[in-house]
């Protein structure tokens, strides 16, 4: 442990012991890399509404959306009280203990493939009928004005112009009818109608939503596309490039709108201010609480540096889309009873029955034998903005890292089996799809096709023309098959 980090620990530290409550209601502290702060991203909620909570309600009907659609597992969810388990989440499970997971290099971990960046494509903006390329298009707040501005310049007639660098600025999914024929804009249709149910009712589209629930599970299930893939459009004579931000922005969609269910942990929480301890601060709603700590740091080390396979985590506290992919992680120690930095396993453990000046004795577990300190610093991955430019690669994403400060309950045996938070601002849930799932819209879930079907130099076939026309008025996606050969042509 650093000096620096081992006086922040301690001064955070501190300040818990000073003020349990005004330190369990700070945020987490967030760092972002050099590079990935250079790429940058717009706020979608201005500091009042963050302070208002508008995020949890925001975030709440998102969760709602997705599991109406079968995209999450609401009963699982509902159950996850009962069934608090890592397990449940991680595709291996080795460890369930810390010294285990020190002797094995675990402290620390980061996937040997990073996910990759992308927008998380607004509806108030057209989702993926957003022409991000085009100067002139409006990016306006209000869904109607860049609406309009669409219906003024419609894609077939930038494609009749000839213009090669007008069609290069079309919208991802302008290029998608275009390649495969549709002369009905299903797709781009499609994308504006979804922020015209809102805009009638209300006025307005909500900045926040967007497809971000598709692009952080995407970001890790499907290869990041490198280069531009330009391809024949189902005229026979159109060119079309598709850019890395567009064939994200595909992916994104498909695995926003025909994800297979996904392995999910941990709690709903959808109140802006849960009942809390008076004394600490702690939150007293159990389905606020959670992911439990003990849950979280297993999940953690089993998946991420055990399994080497990303998951998404809810980070609830800031602007952010909630829904982001986890990059890496690494913990040190803090013994709970001094509340002082502490360099080992040995050093930071505290045996319960000793443990006479615990602010959290009320909410320990039966079975809690001794308590540890933990600091973990997570990496994960945040939005950014689409462009033209390649070739893509990690240093073009844009990583943050927050600290969370938490202890773990071991029994007698040194197994984790609980714990408790410092910060109120904590991830809610943790999800992922199964190792190997695939996004399949319903006609290719009932009738695969080879994606290497679709030859290099030439239109998309016939029959995938006439299905990605069904598929996108009815599920709202593109082929998965067209999405995933233009990710093979890009690399």
């Amino acid at each position: 442990m650093s000096k620096e980090l081992h006086d922040q620990i301690n001064a955070e530290l501190k300040a818990f012991q000073e003020n349990p409550a005004a330190f369990m209601n700070r945020r987490p502290v967030k760092q972002e890399e050099p590079a990935a702060a250079a790429c940058g991203s717009s706020p979608i909620f201005d500091q009042a509404a963050i302070d208002r909570h508008d995020y949890v309600e925001a975030r709440d009907l998102l969760r709602k959306h997705a599991a109406d659609s079968g995209r999450l597992d609401e009963q699982a969810k509902a159950l996850f009280l009962d069934n608090d388990r890592a397990e449940n989440l991680t595709d291996t499970f080795s460890h369930s203990g810390l010294r285990s997971m020190e002797d094995n290099g675990l402290m620390s971990a980061r996937l040997p493939e990073q996910p990759w960046s992308d927008d998380y494509w607004g509806i108030y903006l057209g989702v993926l009928g957003k022409r991000y390329a085009d100067p002139g298009f409006p990016r306006s707040f209000d869904w109607k004005e860049n609406f309009d501005y669409i219906q003024r310049n419609p894609a077939a007639a930038v494609v009749a112009s000839g213009n090669q660098k007008a069609v290069n600025q079309l919208s991802p999914s302008e290029k998608y009818d275009i390649l495969v024929g549709d002369k009905q804009f299903s797709l781009t249709k499609q994308m504006w109608e979804e922020g015209r149910g809102y805009y009638e009712t209300n006025g307005a589209v909500e900045a926040w939503m967007g497809i971000c629930h598709g692009w952080a599970p995407a970001s890790y299930m499907l290869p990041r596309p490198v280069n531009p893939a330009t391809v024949l459009a189902a005229d026979g004579t159109t060119q079309l490039t598709f850019y890395p931000s567009d064939i994200k922005a595909l992916a994104s969609l498909l695995w926003a709108k025909a994800a297979p269910r996904a392995k999910f942990i941990g709690g709903r929480c959808n109140e802006k201010d849960p009942q809390i301890d008076p004394q600490t601060g702690r939150i007293i709603a159990q389905n606020c609480f959670d992911t439990n700590p003990g849950t979280w740091h297993l999940a953690m080390v089993n998946q991420i540096g055990v399994s080497k396979r990303g998951m998404v985590m809810d980070a609830t506290f800031d602007y952010e889309v909630w829904n982001q992919p986890v990059l890496g992680y690494s913990c040190t120690y803090f013994n709970p009873a001094t509340m002082k930095a502490a360099d080992s396993l040995t050093t930071a453990t505290v045996a319960k029955a000793g443990f006479t000046n615990d602010k959290f004795a009320a909410f320990r577990g039966p079975q809690t034998d001794s308590i540890v300190g933990i600091v973990m610093e997570v990496s994960y991955i945040v939005e950014t903005m689409p462009s033209q430019q390649f070739p893509d690669g990690p240093q073009k994403d844009r990583v943050a890292t927050v600290k969370y400060l938490y202890d773990l309950e071991l029994d007698f045996s040194g197994r984790i089996i609980g714990g408790e938070w410092y910060q109120n601002a904590h991830p809610d849930f943790l999800w992922t799809p199964a190792q190997g799932a695939r996004a399949l819209p319903s006609w290719e879930a009932r009738n695969p096709v080879n994606p290497a079907d679709w030859q290099q130099g030439q239109s998309v076939p016939g029959m995938w023309q006439q299905v990605a026309a069904i598929t996108s008025e009815y599920s709202k996606a593109p082929m998965a098959a067209i999405t995933e050969r233009l990710i093979q042509l890009a690399n």
